[in-house]
């Protein structure tokens, strides 16, 4: 149980490729929160998921995008587990649609929760990881942050705007032995792909050079990579979970 005694907070835990990590986390050992904001039912599923793999869970109900809201949540869990060991910025949302009728608020709002919603997040957890000399930051970026994508400006500029944040953060936090990475996923079958046709599903694998989607657990088992002692020379890095889809350098 490589990350017995660690606690870990996973944002939009509660299903999809964040309930993935938070199963892979908690099979690893560690205690995990589940933060969901919109939808109980599917972060007690995913309680429930965590328990009957014999691992530990909680559950913690936050807007990301809300500063007050992270930062009281945030403490709340360092006082009843003493720190936070593993973050994980997963919690992400679409507004999808053509720049030149995207509203302001659907730019805002996407940019609030995945990109601000790392920044409040991080700076929530940071000072304990710091006393502590030992932690783990794990954004969840997007292959679209790197190639780009027709409808989704604000949420590619989002996505891209994780990795220049997680470098700068590796940077600022080295020092102290706090790794800061970035997972970044291609396409993974989830509730959102299940709803598109099978024809644009398809299309989707021709661009693929592995020929399928990639699934949650794939992006999961790289998060716990970055989040064990496997990676303790590794900081400020994307890592791309994309079957080849986009090849980084």
């Amino acid at each position: 149980m490589i990350l017995d005694k660690m606690i870990a907070l996973v944002t939009g835990g509660s299903r999809g490729i964040g309930r993935a990590i938070c199963l892979k986390l908690a099979s690893l050992g560690a205690t995990v929160g589940i933060n969901y904001v919109a939808n109980p039912e599917a972060a007690q599923e995913t309680l429930q998921q965590i328990e009957e793999i014999g691992g530990k869970g909680f559950i913690v109900r936050f807007d990301v995008a809300d500063a007050n809201d992270v930062q009281v949540n945030i403490k709340e869990i360092i006082n009843t587990y003493g720190q936070v060991d593993i973050l994980v910025n997963n919690a992400g949302i679409t507004r999808d649609g053509l720049m030149a009728r995207m509203k302001e608020d659907d730019w805002d709002s996407v940019l609030d929760t995945n990109l601000k919603g790392a920044f409040l997040c991080s700076k929530a957890v940071m000072r304990t990881m710091m006393k502590k000399k030992w932690g783990r930051i794990i954004n969840v970026s997007s292959v679209v942050g790197f190639v780009g994508n027709g409808g989704q400006v604000n949420y590619g500029a989002a996505k891209a705007g994780l990795t220049g944040l997680t470098k700068s953060m590796a940077r600022e936090l080295a020092g102290r032995n706090i790794t800061v990475n970035c997972v970044a996923p291609g396409y993974i079958v989830t509730d959102m792909t299940d709803g598109l046709a099978e024809d644009v599903q398809e299309a989707l694998k021709a661009q693929i050079p592995l020929g399928t989607l990639g699934t949650p657990e794939d992006v999961a088992a790289s998060v716990g990579f970055l989040a064990s002692s496997d990676s303790n020379y590794i900081t400020g890095q994307t890592l791309h979970v994309n079957g080849g889809m986009y090849m980084g350098h």
